[in-house]
């Protein structure tokens, strides 16, 4: 019994672990349930259950041996109940809801609510007379989307389908207000193929900041893996469609006339087939427009006028039909249209249903992993296997008689070729799996058949492919070979492993720059001739008026000036002055002289905020030192706190003992006159304290030490009279200070190098200031 027991429980833990590993399965993305079962968007239920059937068989783990057989028995069952489904089917077709995403769309939040007990949250104050169906916001709840879905499916599919989200919430007025529009919208342009969505910013906030919503309702434009926010009101809706055909990509069709139709449907070489759109009509409509985004990397899209004169040629060329909307597709093989149709508005299913069947050309070249998956799709049952005959580096003649082939090629055969140069890893791989050199595959046929993305068979023809001579002889061999490979039990003699094809059509940073600047200055030429000319213009006239105006103001200032100056000087030519005017620069800028007699006007008398900046010198330098001293000061002539002036240190070296003695606190201090030259004071008589500026003794860290020095410096005696001519001061270097030893001459023509520095810390307050308690006086000589 005791083991009877241990072995139900046992059996019962294998079985709840089956039902998590079961389950952890089902909630796999099974991926696209189309290419599963090897059907197209458009199969009907019958075909659904005949591929099903197949393939159950197939891969039944009881009659099949492949290790890997369980997991595609479950993953074909998986995309039949998805398909067989109806909803869910829908759930995918518009927005790629697997089993994963039904799971996580399930996991939001329910919004259920809304339509069993009322329609609109404001019901419930203001009651059932004040819900209308224009007020009606239960469409933004079953339109609503999660951050995930937003960022995988619709972030991801707006490189060929974009997608309009509305950012809402439940409380908003304005929301409420928007239902009706976005109702409309919704009805407008879904059918045209784009995907309309709504997020509940409240739920998802992290999701509104990353992109941007600063306030609800907010609609935003996603196409191209970009988020485009669009600032006005829903109430418009031809507002709304202009914003949107504004953001598509620039000349995405081209506009076609008489003069450039021949050079626009004889140029094959991007490798996309071309599509030619009559409309009587100055503008494409907008359901064009987002089929030809949808389609641009295989089809080339281009727009005929036909109410304009100059598309009367193109419009009888192609046999357009007035009063009604055409489409033509056209091949590189013909003259003639592979496939048109003609209505009055061309339904959007029916535009995809005929571009799916023309998509490529008649000779494909494999320039991109894009045209590889359309051309030589994965097909992984040998009894279905498709295959590729790719010619490599066929040119003129050679083209024209593999497009003859490939036009009567069997349902399971397509044709195409390739450039070596443009793709050397495919050409390469080829030859390694193969062990033939890369130099002798020119115009050599492969038959490829892909059954897995990155591994494919292939096996060569014997024969390159001629021009002219044994052309029937190639045709014959070819034929044989497919023939034989097509056969379910044949096997392939070669086996590689290939990476992803490189897109010839991409451009590199530089060329793209280009390319976006060369836009931007056609879409503003472009909007200066359309409705959006007179906002450009009134910005443009703004901007030009502003600098006009400042240009005026600039001039008439300038005028005045010139006027004041010229009345100046002919005051002065009256006086008899004119020479003295013209060569005595400080008549503008006076330098007083600091002595007995001015010393309470210059310092003890000054007001508060006033300062005097004077200059030391002696009779041998005063006219160097003040020319340069005048010529630093000059540009602070203007300043009304400031008075500049000169000392004379044979007559007034003691008053400058004196200052410098009471900053120092007392003491005895000698002082050489001729140490004293170009040394700079800023005097702040009201404040009683001075900054001092001295070539040899420049600011530092340490402002005492500095005064220290420069005292004993002053008051160094030199054995030569003269020697103090040069400031060639005669000190020793403080072993214990930070600064580097004093170079040892400094030219009399040098001494006021430093001062302008000097003035701009002193003005912006970073220059140490010697504080005395009174002003000593000044004796006259």
């Amino acid at each position: 019994m005791q083991w009877t027991n241990k072995s139900w429980s046992g059996r019962w833990v294998c079985g709840v672990l089956l039902l998590i590993i079961c389950g952890l399965a089902a909630a796999q993305d099974i991926g696209n349930p189309y290419k599963i079962l090897g059907v197209h968007r458009r199969a009907t239920l019958p075909e659904i259950r005949k591929a099903y059937r197949q393939l159950a068989k197939e891969w039944h783990p009881d009659k099949n041996e492949d290790p890997n057989a369980e997991s595609r028995f479950v993953e074909i069952k998986q995309a039949y109940e998805l398909l067989t489904d109806t909803e869910r089917r829908q759930a995918y077709d518009l927005y790629g809801i697997t089993n994963e995403d039904e799971h996580i769309y399930k996991q939001r939040h329910d919004y259920s609510q809304y339509a069993r007990f009322s329609n609109d949250p404001f019901e419930e104050f203001f009651g059932t007379h004040f819900r209308t169906q224009d007020q009606d916001i239960t469409l933004f709840h079953k339109l609503s989307v999660t951050a995930r879905h937003f960022e995988n499916h619709i972030m991801e599919k707006s490189v060929h389908t974009p997608a309009l989200v509305l950012f809402y919430t439940d409380w908003c007025f304005d929301c409420v207000r928007s239902a009706a529009a976005w109702r409309r919208l919704v009805e407008a342009l879904q059918p045209l193929g784009i995907t309309l969505a709504t997020v509940h910013a409240g739920h998802e906030a992290a999701l509104a900041r990353r992109v941007g919503v600063h306030g609800v309702p907010c609609l935003t434009l996603v196409i191209d893996k970009q988020v485009y926010i669009y600032k006005e009101g829903l109430g418009s809706m031809p507002k709304i469609l202009e914003f949107i055909r504004w953001k598509f990509p620039y000349k995405l069709v081209v506009n076609l006339n008489d003069y450039n139709v021949d050079a626009f449907v004889s140029d094959f070489e991007d490798n996309r087939v071309k599509a030619l759109i009559f409309e009587e009509r100055p503008n494409i409509r907008m359901r064009y427009l987002i089929t030809a985004f949808h389609y641009r990397e295989r089809v080339s899209f281009a727009f005929v006028d036909m109410t304009s004169r100059d598309s009367v040629n193109v419009t009888s060329r192609f046999k357009a039909h007035r009063n009604a909307d055409s489409m033509v597709l056209l091949k590189e093989d013909r003259a003639e249209p592979a496939a048109s149709v003609s209505t009055a508005e061309i339904p959007t299913q029916t535009l995809r249903q005929l571009i799916d069947d023309n998509r490529l050309l008649t000779l494909p070249r494999l320039s991109s992993q894009s045209v590889l998956e359309a051309a030589c799709p994965v097909e992984w049952r040998a009894a279905r296997r498709r295959l590729c005959c790719v010619v490599l580096g066929p040119r003129g003649a050679a083209l024209a008689e593999l497009r003859a082939l490939a036009r009567a090629a069997p349902d399971r055969l397509r044709y195409a070729y390739v450039y070596a140069h443009a793709q050397p890893d495919f050409v390469q791989a080829l030859a390694n799996g193969s062990g033939i050199d890369v130099s002798e595959m020119e115009h050599r046929i492969v038959v490829i058949w892909r059954r897995e993305p990155t591994r494919i068979q292939y096996e060569w023809l014997n024969e390159t492919w001629p021009t002219c001579a044994r052309l029937n002889d190639t045709k014959r061999a070819l034929d044989n070979l497919i023939k034989r490979l097509l056969k379910p039990t044949e096997m392939m003699a070669y086996e590689t492993h290939v990476q992803e094809l490189a897109d010839e059509a991409a451009r590199g940073a530089a060329w793209r720059a280009l390319a976006r600047l060369c836009e931007w200055a056609e879409r503003a030429a472009l909007a200066l001739r359309t409705h959006h000319a007179l906002s450009a213009l009134s910005v443009l006239a703004t901007v030009a008026g502003v600098l006009a105006a400042g240009y005026l103001m600039a001039y008439l200032i300038r005028l005045e000036e010139e006027s004041v100056q010229k009345q100046k000087e002919e005051r002065r030519r009256q006086n008899g002055d004119s020479k003295k005017t013209l060569n005595d620069p400080l008549l503008e800028l006076r330098l007083h002289e600091l002595r007995a007699e001015k010393y309470n006007g210059l310092v003890r008398l000054m007001k508060p905020g006033c300062r005097t900046i004077v200059v030391l010198v002696d009779l041998q330098s005063r006219v160097q030192l003040l020319s340069k001293f005048h010529k630093i000061v000059w540009p602070y002539r203007k300043n009304k706190t400031l008075v500049f002036a000169y000392l004379c240190v044979e007559r007034n070296v003691e008053w400058f003992r004196r200052v410098l003695q009471l900053s120092l606190g007392g003491g005895e201090l000698r002082v050489n006159a001729r140490n004293c030259v170009g040394t700079v004071l800023a005097l702040n008589p009201h404040r009683k304290y001075f900054c001092i500026y001295h070539a040899k003794h420049p600011e530092c860290a340490k402002p005492h030490k500095r005064m220290s020095r420069m005292t004993r410096s002053l008051g160094g005696w030199a054995g030569d009279p003269e020697a103090g001519a040069f400031i060639g001061f005669h000190t020793e270097p403080d072993s214990s200070s930070d600064e580097a030893p004093d170079p040892p001459v400094l030219l009399q023509e040098n001494l006021l190098d430093g001062l302008p520095n000097w003035l701009d810390r002193l003005f912006e307050g970073s220059t140490h200031r010697y504080y005395i308690n009174y002003w000593p006086d000044m004796t006259s000589k």
